[in-house]
């Protein structure tokens, strides 16, 4: 079944229309769809990070925070909820988060993104089990680390880049 998202305007607000992923209609300018990224940390400090499947279309087999669009008619923080539950098998508390920024993304590396991105952070002291994962097909493997053992994957070429903004916005 195909997703299908709400269409934002650069104020965050929704537009009444909506888009089909994969489709043939594009976004317009002034139009963007969702998205969430959601850091999980624990009292040691570390954060749940997962490595993309083999099988992704971009970025197979780097390390990246959870994160995904949000479907039409969630709420940020409910798509930060199902991306979670979907590609690493957590249950989060919502009260445990909060929106670290917004931003709104047209471009990126040369590519259209039109979308607006909400960084979450998730306080979370549980165990990350793949098998509890209800789109076990995104993640290769899972695992707790530090900032400092991220920014070895990053400068070792195995980490998302456009994820950089951990090391300025999040990280301690």
């Amino acid at each position: 079944m195909p997703e299908i998202w709400d269409i934002y305007n650069e104020n965050g607000e929704k537009t009444g229309r909506f888009l089909t992923r994969g489709g043939d209609r594009r976004l317009e300018d002034g139009e963007f769809h969702l998205v969430v990224h959601v850091w999980i940390k624990n009292r040691e400090g570390k954060y749940l990070i997962s490595q993309r499947s083999l099988s992704r279309p971009t970025f197979p087999l780097e390390w990246e925070c959870v994160g995904g669009s949000v479907l039409a008619g969630e709420s940020s923080l409910e798509g930060a909820l199902r991306e979670t539950r979907e590609e690493v098998g957590v249950t989060l508390d919502p009260e445990q988060g909060s929106v670290i920024f917004r931003k709104i993304r047209r471009v990126i590396g040369g590519k259209r993104f039109q979308d607006i991105l909400d960084v979450w952070l998730f306080s979370y002291d549980g165990d990350a089990d793949l098998s509890n994962a209800t789109t076990p097909d995104e993640v290769e493997a899972v695992r707790w680390m530090s900032a400092d053992e991220i920014k070895a994957l990053y400068d070792a070429g195995k980490f998302v880049k456009n994820l950089v903004y951990f090391f300025s916005d999040i990280a301690e």
